[in-house]
């Protein structure tokens, strides 16, 4: 900004008007909130809107910049101004009458709190100037604290001069220390500010575009354009249920500390684990330097070179540069390494499955910048634990009025059902046990069928389950070895609601390793422990665990390995070997029959029983 060094003199009052160009854009930008001086703005200014919106914060400006107006006003910072303004980036520059006296005034510290990027212009004599210090040391305070881009140009002065306070700089700060004798902590703060500013990454204007100014303003103003307005996904047509669980991962994620942080998000498939993640990267994008959300890592990993372009796909989300080409997986972590080194970064990495996939793409935490926050998804807890994050969130089924809900919204169009379908709506949600993608898919299924269809369909799903539904949890299945994807088939077929300890002993001659088999289950939310100790399973785990069984022999029941419902029992029990078998006792007792309480299972590791010695 322009700075008049003269007699200290009380700040005029800020006359401020919008530029013509901004009179239409968005109201909550053209506001620039002039206060109290002693009065923070942040407070006003860069309130970030509630979860329901997943909007980012409502800045009174895009774009601040920082300059000293003898050097580059009325060239290089009026043209980078007025490219910026073209483009419809709201831009803070001062008036020359503005710029009176050695103190910066409240009111502008006020509108750089009330900007999101801030563009410091360093030229030969930024340094003499007090004011533009004062100023740059607010700049990285909120870099540090509040997440506030800092883009540093370089015109016609080398980076290093200006980090390491050399050449022209050292003669300013010769000419400072002499001044300012009695306050040497301001001229302190001054040279940490310059050595940060110069360590972010911005723009040499004689390396970059060889002197040429009008292409190098160009690539600014591209770069810009992309910080302004980051990519936004596209989170669910209906995020219900969604509000209150982004609210516990942001606390998780701690944005009151400057420190790296690393948090997971794990549940079982069709839970929500994407969606929560998207709606997340949509809310707190806008603090960052650089962003990128990989979604999908652990199909694409396993297609060829997948990984390699995950990796460049996160280069060119946080560096915004296309002409970057990696050969293969080492050098894309070495690059990744050197480029984003030092930035204050965000990445969401969805669905991965493989600590491998977690060190090609974000390493270590010594490569991410202060404030950085990594975001990753799976379904296997134990990921994040080999990961060492600093938390985890484990996402749950929908409570039953959310499910009702979100189902009534793929099928009805509307948050309650049409008459004479609310009992089969009540059915169809019960089904799907609260799990998002269940109801959308069931949902969606439904919509515009007749109650007689829906019967049908409800019908047929007790007996087979939905193949869309099915193929989505079937992925949690594919990375088990055998002895746990049998013990995982066992549980489905016979011993949910019985006590993990009398599972362990029931199967430990078998040649199982059961304790080991049923953690890893549980850490992929394929089963869970009550508070009883007793083994769970959701209802559609349950049904693709009995259905894998069943397509080994659609037709013949006999020739399945395993068998659970009393009729198969009785006709196969005299002419096939089983694996296992699931034994409902009858008593009676006045006339009257009931199940016995007590579950009695007996496994026959592939025993063969002759008719004759069989009584039931």
């Amino acid at each position: 900004m322009d700075r008049d060094e003269g007699q200290t003199t009380r700040a005029r009052p800020m006359k401020r008007k919008l530029e013509p160009e901004f009179q239409d854009q968005n109201q909550a930008r053209k506001i620039l909130v002039l206060q109290d001086p002693n009065k923070d703005v942040q407070s006003n200014s860069t309130t970030t809107t509630t979860s329901t919106s997943f909007s980012g914060p409502h800045w009174n400006y895009d774009v601040f910049l920082s300059f000293r107006g003898e050097d580059t006003r009325k060239s290089f910072t009026d043209h980078l101004y007025s490219a910026l303004v073209r483009v419809g980036i709201c831009t803070f520059r001062d008036d020359e009458e503005l710029r009176r006296g050695k103190t910066i005034c409240n009111e502008l510290l006020n509108v750089i709190r009330g900007t999101r990027i801030s563009i410091v212009v360093f030229s030969k004599g930024y340094a003499s100037s007090t004011w533009c210090l004062d100023e740059l040391v607010e700049i990285v305070h909120r870099r540090n604290t509040m997440g506030h881009i800092l883009l540093p140009i370089f015109y016609y002065v080398d980076p290093l001069d200006v980090r390491k306070q050399t050449r022209t700089f050292a003669d300013t700060f010769v000419r400072h220390e002499e001044q300012f004798q009695t306050d040497m902590e301001r001229v302190q703060r001054w040279r940490v500010a310059l050595t940060e500013a110069a360590n972010c990454s911005g723009w040499n204007l004689e390396s970059l575009a060889n002197g040429y100014e009008s292409s190098f303003i160009e690539k600014i103003v591209t770069q810009v354009s992309c910080e302004v307005e980051p990519t936004r996904l596209n989170v669910a047509k209906h995020p219900i249920g969604i509000n209150y669980r982004v609210d516990r991962v942001k606390d998780l994620l701690n944005f009151g500390t400057s420190d790296f942080r690393i948090v997971g998000i794990y549940g079982m498939g069709g839970i929500g684990k994407t969606t929560l993640a998207k709606a997340i990267y949509n809310q707190i994008c806008y603090g960052f330097e650089g962003s990128s959300c990989l979604l999908n890592i652990q199909e694409i990993s396993k297609q060829h070179n997948g990984l390699v372009r995950l990796q460049e796909q996160l280069l060119f989300d946080i560096l915004k540069t296309k002409n970057l080409r990696i050969d293969n997986v080492d050098q894309g972590i070495n690059l990744i390494e050197k480029r984003i080194h030092g930035k204050r970064v965000l990445v969401v990495l969805d669905d991965v499955d493989d600590l491998k996939q977690l060190h090609a793409l974000v390493g270590n935490s010594e490569w991410f910048g202060p404030g950085s926050r990594i975001i990753a998804t799976t379904r296997d807890e134990h990921l994040l634990i080999q990961l060492g994050v600093h938390g985890k969130y484990k996402v749950e089924e929908l409570a039953e009025e959310e499910s009702l809900q979100l189902f009534n919204l793929n099928a009805f169009s509307m948050r309650h059902p049409k008459e004479d379908y609310l009992e089969l709506s009540i059915g169809a949600v019960k089904y799907c046990g609260g799990l998002p993608l269940a109801l959308k898919v069931l949902g969606s299924f439904l919509l515009g069928r007749s109650v007689v269809e829906w019967k049908s369909e409800l019908e047929k799903l007790q007996k087979i389950p939905h193949h869309q539904i099915q193929d989505i949890l079937r992925i949690s299945l594919k990375s088990l070895d055998d002895s746990t994807n049998d013990i995982f088939l066992d549980i489905a077929c016979f011993f949910i609601g019985m006590d993990k300890e009398y599972v362990i002993k029931a199967l430990d001659g078998c040649g199982f390793f059961l304790v080991i088999c049923i953690n890893i289950l549980t850490q992929r939310s394929l089963v869970t422990i009550d508070n009883k100790n007793k083994l769970r399973m959701h209802d559609l785990i349950r049904d693709m665990g009995r259905e894998i069984i069943c397509e080994k022999s659609p037709n013949f029941p006999g020739k399945r390995s395993r068998l659970w419902f009393h009729e198969d029992f009785l006709n196969v029990l005299s002419k096939h070997t089983v694996r296992g078998i699931y034994i409902y006792i009858y008593t009676h007792a006045h006339n009257m029959s009931y199940v016995g309480m007590h579950e009695h299972f007996f496994f026959l590791a592939s025993m063969q029983l002759s008719p004759k010695k069989i009584s039931i």
